[in-house]
């Protein structure tokens, strides 16, 4: 990752990658170090353009870095610190971090205001290192490509059997709850030695059309015939390479799907293939492409069907290393930010467009990859239909 990194900066005019953290709080910091350790105090990781990298480590919080593939430095007072960085960065002058102008990506905004009016003051330009890091750390190794492919085939067949429970259940005359199916995908998900942070979403009628509803003991509704069904699930592998796998599929307890509801259907699904025909295209004609460009092909299609108002979030969120589904790369999104990021090859992103009623909801999620040398590759099944429920 860090020869990457340098390649990135020699080829864009940036004089060197200054990583800060306090107390856990950039996650980019860690990332490229490929470890993770409490620590209390200011921590550095300074990449240069050309050179070797290192760790400049508060005294105390040195042992925590033993760990770490690069040499470590210290420092033990706050005047030191700056005398220090300042000769660290000696003719440098453009310094990337984790710093977002205007706070226009929040996901790539972790350095706090006043670390970076310090270096400024140091006589350094600091710059964002968002599209740095992209480059430098978010493709998918090999094998996380194999993890996540495994995964995705495990968490189709446990959303197939949810939905399956469902059916039987009802038709068996047993009640049945939204929470009910969201501990039965849990055990699936631990039969099959798969890991999850929280979830899945089961949502059913109003509750589908809250795009973060997640039943609880407490809260949940019971799934009846005639209902509307909503499931959102995600897992990976225990594995420090695993990626999740993250789906949503939408069902009918009933074999006639009512027709507004097969309608927004219709108009989600769209506004999802929308996207991949963008990215294959994209690919083919050689273009480069934006994540923002990503969720407007999407956002103009529900637009344009009347619905624009209901689709509430992004399109899709960054997919790769990481404790979560959401990742610390592109998201496609051109609605609670403009994300300018790249979609380059090698990372992974989901595509899921949703409309938002206060009857119902749909949404429609896939997994993407860009392969570098197939282009964009869909990587979890894709819904065509409402899933009916004979019952």
């Amino acid at each position: 990752m860090i020869s990457r990194a340098q390649s990135y900066m020699q080829a864009n005019a940036i004089d060197g990658w200054l990583l800060y953290d306090f107390r856990g709080s950039n996650p980019v910091f860690w990332r490229m170090l490929q470890i993770q350790h409490p620590t209390s105090r200011r921590n550095y990781v300074w990449i240069p353009a050309k050179g070797d990298a290192f760790v400049f480590a508060h005294t105390v919080d040195k042992l925590e870095f033993s760990d770490a593939d690069l040499p470590l430095k210290t420092y033990t007072t706050w005047q030191e610190m700056g005398v220090r960085l300042r000769e660290i960065m000696e003719g440098c002058s453009r310094v990337a971090m984790e710093y977002s102008p205007g706070g226009a990506i929040p996901m790539h905004s972790f350095v706090d205001a006043g670390t970076v009016e310090m270096v400024r003051a140091l006589g350094f330009d600091v710059v964002s290192s968002a599209a740095l890091f992209q480059y430098a750390a978010t493709a998918w190794s090999d094998e996380s490509v194999k993890l996540h492919d495994k995964a995705c085939i495990e968490v189709n067949q446990t959303k197939d059997l949810a939905f399956a429970r469902i059916e039987e259940l009802i038709r068996a005359g047993v009640r049945v709850t939204e929470y009910d199916i969201q501990q039965f995908i849990r055990s699936q998900f631990d039969q099959r030695g798969l890991i999850t942070d929280h979830g899945p979403i089961v949502a059913v009628n109003a509750h589908s059309g809250d795009c973060h509803f997640e039943p609880s003991a407490e809260n949940h509704s019971v799934i009846n015939k005639g209902d509307w069904v909503l499931i959102d699930l995600w897992a990976k592998y225990p594995d420090e390479a695993a990626v999740y796998c993250d789906i949503t599929w939408t069902g009918f307890v009933g074999t006639d799907v009512p027709a507004r509801h097969q309608e927004v259907f219709n108009t989600v699904t769209g506004a999802r293939d929308k996207v991949i025909e963008k990215l294959q295209k994209g690919w083919a004609n050689n273009e480069s492409l934006q994540g923002w460009q990503l969720d407007r092909a999407a956002r103009d299609f529900i637009e344009n069907a009347g619905y624009g108002e209901y689709f509430i979030h992004r399109t899709g969120h960054s997919m790769g290393i990481s404790p979560s589904a959401h990742a610390l790369g592109m998201n496609l999104d051109d609605l609670e930010t403009h994300d300018t990021r790249a979609v380059l090859p090698g990372i992974g992103f989901s595509v899921e467009p949703g409309i938002y009623l206060p009857e119902f909801g749909v949404r429609s999620e896939i997994d993407m990859r860009i392969d570098p040398a197939e282009g964009p590759v869909v990587t979890t099944s894709i819904q065509r239909e409402v899933i009916t429920m004979e019952v």
